[in-house]
């Protein structure tokens, strides 16, 4: 029994052995960073209409973003805010310098961090205001396409808990004030949101029942929906109660992304996470629905990837940033 004990004595008193020299015609070399030179998730990014070269990146752990350059170069340029989880960013399509930036990734992976509600920038980037105040997760900012004044938030909410302050946001003063305009319940926020760029009365809003915990995820309940508002996000109508009838998948939906085509208004694309989900497609402005897939790349880890982005002047051709990245081909 002592002979284990005194041999665990014996090394451990053994003296490690010296670090080998290095060669001699190494001693002039020095290490430098090769790359890769970003890292980490980017929750969402934009260009600015009109200027090629300047785009922003939101990072979903190392703030936002700016290259003049078309990407060839970034600066941080969030570096002194509360908060470094992104989740959305918007430029102003009337005025590029009005940037709005919504924190807290809405991706709800298990190590995401809250953000602090809603920032402006009215300087492209250079100084920012904070504009509301509230812990959770903002998944998409959507600017008017003529009025850098009204701005909808896609408000998630607290990803590890219930909450009220959750659902559609609308500021029509520049974000000096934000009203809660669309609310389903204390457990469902809203995962995107979209405005038809000819007509920004119409409005778009995926909703999302969800909860994160340590040990799990749960995506899905009766609180995801679709909805549309034609007033400016004054109603709202859901576009799930009319399923399957309309097109739309039955059954439990998880999350759910929209886009409205900038070249056609009546082209709308919802992608949905339900056992009968996918992408579908409106030719009437959201009125009836048709799957155009169901294939898995389109929607596995939906909770992660549910971002639907159609060209600017092809209203067949969609971007889905999944695992892989996905351009639909007719």
């Amino acid at each position: 029994m002592r002979r284990p004990l005194a041999l665990v004595i014996v090394l451990l008193a053994t003296p490690p052995l010296p670090a080998a020299d290095p060669p001699p015609e190494f001693a002039a070399l020095k290490y430098r960073l090769v790359g890769p030179f970003a890292g980490g998730r980017v929750s969402r990014a934009c260009g600015v209409p009109g200027d090629p070269l300047t785009y922003y990146a939101a990072t979903a752990g190392g703030g936002v973003w700016k290259s003049g350059d078309g990407g060839l170069s970034w600066k941080s340029v969030f570096d002194d805010q509360p908060t470094s989880s992104i989740g959305s960013i918007a430029v102003a399509p009337s005025d590029p310098n009005v940037v709005y930036v919504g924190t807290g990734e809405a991706n709800i992976r298990g190590n995401v961090a809250p953000g602090a509600g809603l920032f402006k920038s009215e300087d492209g980037g250079k100084t920012w205001k904070h504009v509301w105040k509230q812990i959770g997760q903002i998944g998409t900012v959507a600017v008017h396409p003529k009025n850098a004044d009204v701005a909808f938030a896609a408000v998630l909410g607290h990803a590890f808990g219930p909450n009220a302050e959750r659902g559609v946001y609308r500021t029509a003063d520049g974000g000096r004030s934000w009203k809660r305009v669309k609310f389903v319940n204390d457990e469902t926020g809203c995962s995107d949101v979209a405005l038809d760029p000819s007509n920004p009365r119409v409005v778009f809003a995926g909703f999302w029942q969800t909860r994160r915990r340590p040990w799990e995820h749960t995506s899905g309940g009766p609180g995801s929906d679709l909805f549309v508002s034609r007033d400016g996000g004054d109603s709202w109508v859901s576009l799930k109660k009319d399923a399957p009838k309309n097109g739309l998948p039955k059954g439990v939906w998880g999350r759910v992304g929209v886009a409205v085509a900038p070249s056609n208004s009546s082209r709308v694309y919802a992608l949905v996470e339900a056992e009968d989900g996918g992408l579908f497609r409106s030719d009437d402005g959201g009125g009836e629905w048709k799957r155009m897939t169901d294939d898995r790349r389109v929607r596995q880890r939906a909770w992660y990837y549910s971002t639907v982005t159609v060209h600017p002047t092809n209203p067949d051709v969609v971007f889905l940033p999944q695992v892989d990245m996905l351009r639909s081909i007719g």
